[in-house]
């Protein structure tokens, strides 16, 4: 198997700050798949609020109906941002506009409340039972919206052509701030946990993005998997229950700051400090907290 960086490189990451995301509820998981995960406002801020404690320097939300569905409603997203502003103080807001919760521009109703930050998907692909649907117009007007209100994009990459993608409407002037692309790897009939792939993932954001960061997100068992290689290769890396509700096959995640915490121990494996808030905005170029 090729390699793209060397072992001289993924030792040189000890010392470098690790930002760790907390996907803290999605749009799929339900209490019956895992009753730890949040639904309601105050149960997300108070899930929120452990996982900061575990190390979460980045929040990334979704919100839900009292029947656990998911929306897009702006007015859901501020209750919940004026939660996390209060109880998780300096915390990286980051709201989704994802295709699960909303159709067209519905799914960036939200941006107006200037979160820090919101996940960008800049094109389609399969999903388990369905196309998650990102046509370029959509994209556009989503990228514009974060323009206009200041928001910085997580752009969330499904495959090599999203990286491409995304560095392409960077160079362009049409992504606000600092680029920074997940790799999110594992969802059924897209981009599988692939160590290869991963490799070559970093490899082109080196070499085609090279002052941008990046982070890597695994889905279900192949959470903690993908958590290992960014932090072992120097990017920074997301767990929560939207993501995976287990520790293992026989055992339920308690919490998302449990989920957190273990990535948190990958961080001490390999000498990275964990980023406080401040930290991750100044590396992320977001606005500090006033």
């Amino acid at each position: 198997m090729k390699r793209y960086f060397s072992m001289s490189e993924a030792q040189s990451v000890a010392g470098k700050p690790c930002i760790l995301c907390c996907a803290i509820t999605g749009s799929v998981p339900r209490k019956a798949d895992n009753p730890a995960v949040p639904i309601s406002v105050s149960e997300q801020v108070e899930s929120s609020h452990a996982a900061v404690e575990a190390g979460a320097s980045i929040i990334h939300a979704h919100v839900r109906k009292e029947d656990e569905t998911p929306t897009s409603d702006p007015e859901r997203f501020a209750r919940l941002k004026e939660g996390l502003e209060k109880h998780c103080p300096g915390v990286i807001i980051q709201f989704s506009t994802g295709g699960r919760s909303g159709a067209g521009q519905e799914r960036g109703a939200m941006l107006s409340l200037r979160p820090d930050m919101a996940s960008l998907s800049v094109g389609s692909n399969n999903f388990p039972s369905r196309v998650y649907e990102n046509p370029p117009d959509l994209v556009a007007w989503l990228a514009a919206e974060m323009r206009t209100h200041k928001v910085v994009a997580e752009v969330e990459a499904f495959d090599l052509s999203h990286i491409l993608h995304a560095i392409r409407m960077h160079e362009a002037g049409t992504l606000y701030g600092k680029l920074y692309v997940q790799f999110v790897m594992g969802v059924k009939n897209a981009m599988p946990a692939d160590r290869e792939v991963f490799d070559f993932y970093v490899h082109t954001m080196r070499t085609r993005a090279p002052e941008a960061p990046w982070c890597a997100a695994g889905i279900g068992q192949n959470q903690i998997v993908v958590n290992e290689w960014a932090i072992a290769a120097g990017g920074h890396t997301r767990a929560g229950l939207e993501d995976n509700v287990r520790l293992d096959r026989e055992t339920l995640a308690p919490s998302n700051a449990a989920l957190i915490a273990r990535a948190a121990e990958l961080c001490e494996k390999y000498e990275r400090p964990i980023a406080t808030p401040a930290q991750a905005r100044e590396l992320l170029g977001l606005r500090p907290i006033q």
